[in-house]
């Protein structure tokens, strides 16, 4: 069975209700954001970021709002941890089996051993819902933020650290 049957079985298997959007693959958060069927009032299209410090033996997987201007400096202060990085691909796939553009907080299914750490921008929770990959970037799910939050993450065992990146970002 593939990745992204296998995200959509679980999300079945918790109850937890989503929208499935079939597209063409979407390779950049532009691109998901000019998505048909994007309710851009209501839900958002969190940009992904997988990370890790410089030894690499520390893994995180930072959702940020797709226009959330991005310092790795800034999120290595708030997570306390020095020297973040974005992660090497090969880490990418044997932690979570995605490649680069299907990114997503889904793949944390399959991080048997929760070596990835997810952290949030907290203004995403704000919106209604939130659009992800399920591990392939030619679907998309939209998901109510409350479940993935309430729902999905407790299902996986995970905790998700909640950041204000705005105060951070100032000057």
């Amino acid at each position: 069975m593939e990745r992204n049957e296998q995200v959509l079985r679980f999300l079945q298997e918790q109850g937890i209700a989503y929208r499935l959007f079939e597209h063409e693959p979407k390779w950049t958060i532009d691109d998901c954001l000019s998505t048909p069927g994007l309710d851009a009032g209501r839900t958002t299209v969190p940009r992904n970021a997988f990370l890790c410090n410089r030894q690499q033996t520390a893994f995180f997987l930072m959702l940020l709002s797709p226009l959330q201007p991005f310092r790795t400096a800034v999120v290595s202060k708030l997570l306390g941890v020095s020297r973040l990085s974005f992660a090497p691909e090969e880490a990418l796939s044997r932690l979570l089996g995605v490649s680069a553009g299907a990114v997503s907080p889904l793949g944390l299914l399959f991080d048997g051993e929760k070596q990835v750490r997810l952290a949030m921008d907290g203004t995403l929770l704000a919106h209604e819902s939130l659009w992800f990959h399920p591990c392939v970037n030619t679907q998309s799910v939209e998901i109510a933020t409350k479940d993935f939050i309430g729902r999905f993450l407790p299902a996986l065992g995970r905790e998700c650290a909640f950041l204000d990146l705005t105060k951070e970002g100032e000057t």
